[in-house]
Formats: structure tokens, C-alpha cells, sequence
């Protein structure tokens, strides 16, 4: 075996630019592949670490109107834009009842009531904020973390107090220390011109995949929830919440026991009901969107290493012409069928192995730089590259044994007179 491949790296190295350009097809093949694989897994990585950052374990409960179907009619309702009426909305004394029932798998709920955007400030000096009414478990469910201050608190009621980010406290106040506490502000939402008191000071991150970046970014500012929907005049009751499962708690069965317990209260209600989902899901079904997508683009790249194999089976025949006389002085000194056949078959895979070795290179180069240049951490699959130089070991036999073949049932009286 070792004396076929050092004849086969001699027998290419005689005829390198022959080589080269048969081995092109198997390199643009698997490099097009790899450069693929190695840009949807950084694509893939990169929004999977960007929404775990989100909470995967984070249950989504919201209000979704029927279908026609659910409700005993026949085609499916689609694109409504109706809103639920105060009747509709989870209450108060649901979430109490859920609470008790599920006590051990809660972490937190996490509510929000957003009353709009807004501009603290004035004159130059203002900042964009977004002002959301939140509960005291917010913070725990969002993992926010202080500078200073507190936390709003579900007891402070209507009161008009307010936690802004270190950025906002800088506009307001040119400071972002424990000395702008109880200090009074106004912020413009809409056509309401607000006073807030400050009660605490977050520090804002924009790290984040969907933080909003630029000169003037838009940061949260968190009220009372009950402040929030006094001054937008909301319903009571909830469109949707976020609930925290504890730890080690089975987040896929507890969403759907989740969905399962507000359901319930919803069996009478012929225009609304209740889902769950949750961010594991949705990088779940992410993952494997982009998976496929990944997978059919790497099917429509591989189609040049059958035109690569093909010519190595052309190539091989060729040679099996110009090596017509060394085939039959090998048969002569005793060589047999399969001596030959192997011989041939081995300077195939060589080609396809080094054509492959190539390729792998370019591959991983150009899906490194297309993965750089669209900002994402490069993450070279390894499987992929195995996978790649299997599947060109696999085109070498393949396409390498008839040639060989022919060449084992050569006769050698006829091919020691071939000229």
C-alpha cells in the first residue's frame, strides 16, 4: 500500500498542472461547502448565545384569538387586528391562583404595562427613553442590576417613581451617582408632560443582539405598574406575562402545564384563549430552520463534486493510456489483477484527498472571513470537514474503479506492444 501511494504522489507531481486542474472541481466542491457550514454554524452560534442572553428557560404566556374553527366555524382567522376587551384579559386573581398551584416551579412573573417613548430633558441635553410600568419581580426575572437605589416596589402603588439608566442620569443631572436619588424630572410622553421622582440607577448595556445602538440610543426607564396604567389609562388585566422557572424545574412540561391551567379559564371564551411558548422553542426552531436552509445550499455546492469526480474518472483514463506499456511490463514481472486494480484505485483517492485537503483550506478560510465580515464568531465545523474529506475519499473509489478496473483486465502481451 505504502509503494502505491508513493507512486501516485510521484505520478502527480509529474504531472502538477494535469493534477491541479483535476482536482479543481473537488476543491471548489467541498471549499463551497465548508465556507457554508462554517458561516450558518457562526450565524447559528451567534443568534443562539444572543438569545439565551433572553432567558431560554423564560415562559411567554399571552392572549391569542380563536380561529372560526375553534369556535365551530370553518375557515381559519387570520390577520385580525382586534383587540381583547377587559374581559378578556388575565386577571389579578388568575395569576394569584397559578402562583399558589405552581409555587415550586416559579421563579418569577415578570408584568409589564409600556406607556410609551418618551424625552427626558431639555434644550440639547435630552435622552430617549422608553417608559414601561413593571412589577417588583421584573427585576429579578430580567436580572437587572443596580448602581444605586431601589427597585420599584409592588406597595409604591400610583406613586411616580422611577428607576433610569446610568445614560438618562447623565443628561438629566450630569451625574450618575446616589446623589441623584429622590431628585425630581420631567419626561414628554406623547403630549403629557410627567414629573418622576429617581428611586434607583441601572447601568444600561447595549451588548445585547436587539439593544438599540447609535448616537441616541432609546434606554428603559421603569415605573410602578400600577403608576404606568393609571397614566395611559389601561384595563385591567394582562396581555401577556413572563414567568421564570425555577431552577431545575422541566421548563418543557411546565409550559404546558402553564398553557394547560390558563386554557381553562378560556374553554367558554369564544374569541380568545392562551399559549405559552418559550425561548428554547423558538432557538429550537431557529436552529433547525436554519439547518435546512443550510443543508440545501450545501446539496446545490456539492453537485460540482460530481463534475470534480468526473473528471478524475477522466483523468485516470487518460492515464491509463499514456501507462499503457508500464501496466503490461507490471503484469509481465507478475503482477496481478488486483495489484493493478489497487494501484489505481489509491492514485484516485490521493487526487480526491489532496484535492479535498484544498478544499478544506479554502473552505474554512472564506467562511472565517464571510463570518468576520458579517460580525459573527467564527465556529469551523469539524464534522463538516470529516464529513467533507470522507465524502472525497468516497468520490476516489467511486470514480476511480472503473479506470482501475480497465486497467487490471488489460492483456499484457498487448499492452507491452501498445505504442
Amino acid at each position: 500500500m505504502l509503494d502505491n501511494i508513493r507512486m501516485a504522489f510521484a505520478s502527480l507531481w509529474a504531472g502538477k498542472m494535469r493534477a491541479l486542474l483535476t482536482m479543481l472541481g473537488i476543491i471548489i466542491g467541498i471549499g463551497s461547502v465548508i465556507a457554508i457550514v462554517t458561516v450558518g454554524d457562526s450565524l447559528s452560534g451567534s443568534l443562539t448565545d444572543s438569545l439565551q442572553s433572553f432567558g431560554v428557560g423564560n415562559i411567554t404566556v399571552s392572549l391569542q384569538q380563536k380561529s372560526e374553527s375553534d369556535s365551530g366555524g370553518g375557515a381559519v382567522r387570520m390577520f385580525s387586528m382586534a383587540r381583547p376587551s377587559e374581559e378578556d384579559l388575565i386577571t389579578d386573581a388568575m395569576l394569584e391562583e397559578y402562583q399558589a398551584a405552581y409555587a415550586g416551579s416559579i421563579y418569577a412573573i415578570s408584568l409589564e404595562s409600556a406607556l410609551g417613548t418618551g424625552t427626558v430633558g431639555g434644550g440639547e441635553d435630552t435622552a430617549s427613553v422608553q417608559v414601561t410600568g413593571v412589577n417588583a419581580q421584573y427585576a429579578d426575572a430580567n436580572e437587572l442590576e443596580l448602581l444605586c437605589g431601589r427597585f420599584v416596589k409592588d406597595s409604591d402603588g400610583e406613586r411616580q417613581l422611577a428607576v433610569v439608566s446610568d445614560l438618562a442620569c447623565e443628561t438629566l443631572f450630569g451625574r450618575a451617582d446616589s446623589s441623584v436619588l429622590g431628585q425630581s424630572f420631567q419626561v414628554t410622553v406623547g403630549q403629557k408632560l410627567l414629573t418622576f421622582y429617581v428611586a434607583g440607577v441601572y447601568e444600561y448595556d447595549d451588548s445585547g443582539y436587539f439593544s438599540m445602538t447609535g448616537e441616541d440610543p432609546v434606554t428603559e426607564m421603569y415605573i410602578p405598574l400600577a403608576a404606568a396604567q393609571k397614566l395611559g389609562e389601561a384595563d385591567e388585566g394582562y396581555q401577556s406575562f413572563t414567568v421564570v422557572a425555577a431552577s431545575g424545574a422541566d421548563t418543557a412540561a411546565f409550559l404546558d402545564e402553564t398553557e394547560a391551567f390558563f386554557s381553562s379559564f378560556y374553554t367558554r371564551n369564544e374569541s380568545w384563549t392562551v399559549t405559552a411558548t418559550s425561548m428554547e422553542s423558538l432557538v429550537e426552531e431557529m436552529t433547525s430552520m436554519l439547518n435546512t436552509v443550510k443543508l440545501a445550499i450545501s446539496a446545490i455546492a456539492a453537485i460540482s463534486l460530481l463534475v470534480g469526480g468526473i473528471g478524475v474518472m477522466n483523468i485516470m483514463l487518460v492515464s491509463i493510456t499514456e501507462r499503457t506499456r508500464e501496466i503490461g511490463t507490471r503484469k509481465a514481472l507478475g503482477a496481478r489483477r488486483g495489484d493493478i486494480r489497487l494501484q489505481f484505485i489509491t492514485e484516485a483517492v490521493v487526487i480526491c484527498l489532496v484535492g479535498g485537503a484544498l478544499g478544506v483550506a479554502l473552505g474554512v478560510a472564506l467562511g472565517s472571513v464571510g463570518a468576520s465580515l458579517l460580525g459573527y464568531a467564527v465556529k469551523p465545523s469539524l464534522s463538516a470537514v470529516l464529513v467533507a474529506v470522507g465524502f472525497s475519499m468516497a468520490i476516489g473509489v467511486f470514480f476511480g474503479y472503473y479506470p482501475a478496473n480497465k486497467a487490471a483486465k488489460l492483456d499484457p502481451i498487448d499492452a507491452l506492444r501498445y505504442e
